[in-house]
């Protein structure tokens, strides 16, 4: 999952709830550095035809190609869907929905008109279906597609008993997790060691949002203020610092936020040496576990 935005990043830009602004936006943070895209089949909440609109206009102007980015999108099931606006037919086996799902996606965020040539970098399914059954054949529908159409798989929304039962239960191995990052699961913390331990990349989504109570937090304060940046971008400085890839959703400040985390990386690179930078991530993540263990979310 090698590419330039996670070198450079390490954050995908999130396409929710964009609505008609989703190309606009989508082209301006790959103006401004966001090479990694989140969108998904679900247009109860995304617009995945206008992500693949903004992706095409920017490649048409960029020296940048296709390879040079990630697109990650989803197959979300009947339970997460508008029943009046569905990529595919709801009477139709979880099978064939998955399949007319991703053949929805390879089509939207197409490179150019020849189809043929489209892929997707990950396929994450969107949340386990009703039973682990049922879960599993999407799944295993998704792994169908990999590795010509569909390079790699995750799950979103997922606890780590049914992680673990896809991984020791299939062929294609998740290699993202997407999941809230938030106190009511205590930071995932059993769950990001699983995945540390088997090479699998955990994206959190509700970073800011879910977590309200870390931005006022003297430990953040202090050092954004002596880093020069906002608290917001301070905690997804930290966050990265433990090994987790945030997506950033932001409509307002694509821009700032791309060059205040490029100033906490030249901070940590010219005289804040690397060990200072890691002594305050790992006050942090000991922080999660003593709130996670104690029940006491304050920030």
């Amino acid at each position: 999952m090698s590419h330039p935005a996670k070198r450079t990043l390490s954050m995908l830009y999130g396409t929710a709830w964009k609505k008609e602004r989703t190309a606009n936006l989508v082209k301006q943070a790959l103006q401004a550095g966001y090479l990694a895209i989140d969108t998904a089949a679900q247009p109860k909440h995304y617009r995945e035809h206008l992500v693949g609109d903004g992706v095409r206009e920017f490649l048409s102007t960029s020296s940048l190609k296709r390879e040079d980015l990630y697109l990650q999108t989803k197959f979300t099931s009947i339970n997460g869907q508008d029943p009046n606006n569905l990529p595919y037919d709801p009477s139709s086996s979880i099978t064939e929905q998955v399949k007319a799902s991703v053949a929805s996606s390879l089509h939207n965020l197409r490179n150019n008109e020849n189809v043929e040539e489209s892929y997707i970098d990950c396929l994450v399914l969107h949340s386990p279906l009703p039973t682990i059954q049922q879960t599993m054949e999407a799944w295993d529908t998704m792994s169908s597609f990999v590795p010509t159409k569909v390079h790699s798989l995750g799950i979103s929304n997922t606890s780590l008993p049914i992680l673990r039962y896809i991984w020791d239960n299939s062929t294609v191995k998740p290699k993202v997790v997407q999941n809230r990052f938030y106190a009511a699961t205590g930071w995932d913390i059993a769950l990001r060691q699983f995945c540390k331990d088997s090479d699998i990349e955990y994206q959190s989504f509700w970073t800011l949002t879910g977590n309200p109570e870390f931005l006022s937090a003297p430990l953040i304060t202090r050092t954004a203020e002596e880093v020069g940046i906002s608290d917001e971008v301070l905690l997804y400085g930290f966050v990265q610092g433990l090994g987790i890839t945030p997506i950033n959703g932001t409509t307002s400040h694509i821009e700032t936020d791309v060059a205040e985390l490029l100033k906490l990386e030249k901070w940590k690179a010219e005289g804040h040496n690397g060990k200072t930078w890691e002594k305050v991530v790992r006050v942090f993540g000991l922080f999660l576990k003593k709130w996670a263990h104690n029940g006491d979310h304050r920030g």
